[in-house]
């Protein structure tokens, strides 16, 4: 069997390009990671512990600490698979059937992209507050949303929605709905279809956007900053339980904090870069022909 030889006429115009080129953009996106993210994170571990290492611990031991950590990880646990479930439907939705309102729908998921988490924060207050459209009775059911942990979950919610269908959405659409509709006439039903084929063909851009929606859920600040009310040790979240380190002049304390999200943010870059490779490499496999003999 003949096999093709790629010639140097073949190769990719990048190979072709000179080395002062290639050296130079090599060196200019090293340099542009060292300045703004390498740099950042020495600088926030390096004041994290300034004071030694008992006054790292001592911050991250404080009830205050504590408290912003359990509400932090609560509401990304309560965000992440709601949003997940929204995403999923949404996507299926605008990919595989046409309907009356569809661009509306798209336009709706790109809301919180366009809106400033401080406005969705103060949409919120407006709707539910003490004196917004549902206060009152809010008020006389005896429920708290504003200035609780319910603000907290529904401003995170809104401005973490859009993730996880805007990775689905393209991913969906690309598929097609042949396979489906292959599954449906072999006699498979609904749950059957959804179990056995869109979501393994999904899973790595579905898992892809459940990272991106738990970094965010669990660095949001702007619009978690308006409906929390900043009660300590009750409604702080990690990231404004720095802020109020911080306004006190505790340096060292909000870097500590601040040095516990790029800890959470390294590790979400981490496990994102690994799903990656291993979407690849299952690509490169379901791609790779089959030879016999």
């Amino acid at each position: 069997m003949a096999t093709a030889h790629t010639t140097p006429s073949a190769r990719s115009p990048s190979s072709t390009e000179p080395v002062l080129v290639r050296w130079g953009l090599s060196l200019l996106a090293i340099g542009f990671l060292a300045l703004f993210l390498i740099l950042p994170l020495v600088a926030v571990f390096s004041q994290a512990l300034s004071r030694g290492w008992d006054a790292y611990i001592k911050t991250l031991s404080d009830p205050d600490a504590h408290s912003a950590i359990r509400l932090t990880l609560l509401t990304a646990a309560i965000v992440v698979p709601l949003n997940t479930l929204f995403g999923i439907a949404a996507a299926w939705a605008i990919a595989k059937f046409d309907f009356r309102g569809k661009h509306v729908l798209i336009t709706l998921i790109d809301l919180p992209f366009a809106v400033s988490p401080v406005i969705s924060g103060l949409i919120f207050v407006i709707i539910f507050g003490m004196r917004g459209y549902l206060g009152p009775w809010l008020e006389a059911m005896h429920l708290k949303i504003i200035f609780d942990v319910p603000g907290i979950v529904l401003a995170t919610l809104f401005v973490t929605c859009p993730l996880v269908a805007r990775e689905l959405i393209p991913l969906m659409q690309a598929q097609g709905t042949e396979e489906e509709e292959a599954a449906v006439v072999l006699g498979a039903g609904g749950w059957q279809v959804f179990r056995r084929v869109t979501l393994p063909n999904i899973k790595w851009g579905l898992l892809y956007g459940v990272i991106l929606c738990n970094a965010r859920a669990m660095g949001e600040f702007g619009a978690v900053s308006v409906v929390s009310g900043h009660i300590r040790g009750l409604t702080n979240t990690l990231t404004l339980h720095v802020e109020v380190l911080y306004n006190e002049y505790k340096f060292a304390g909000a870097f500590a904090i601040a040095s516990l999200l790029a800890l959470l943010a390294l590790v979400t870059l981490v496990i994102q870069t690994l799903v990656q490779w291993l979407s690849v490499r299952h690509q490169v496999e379901d791609d790779r022909p089959a030879f016999e003999g």
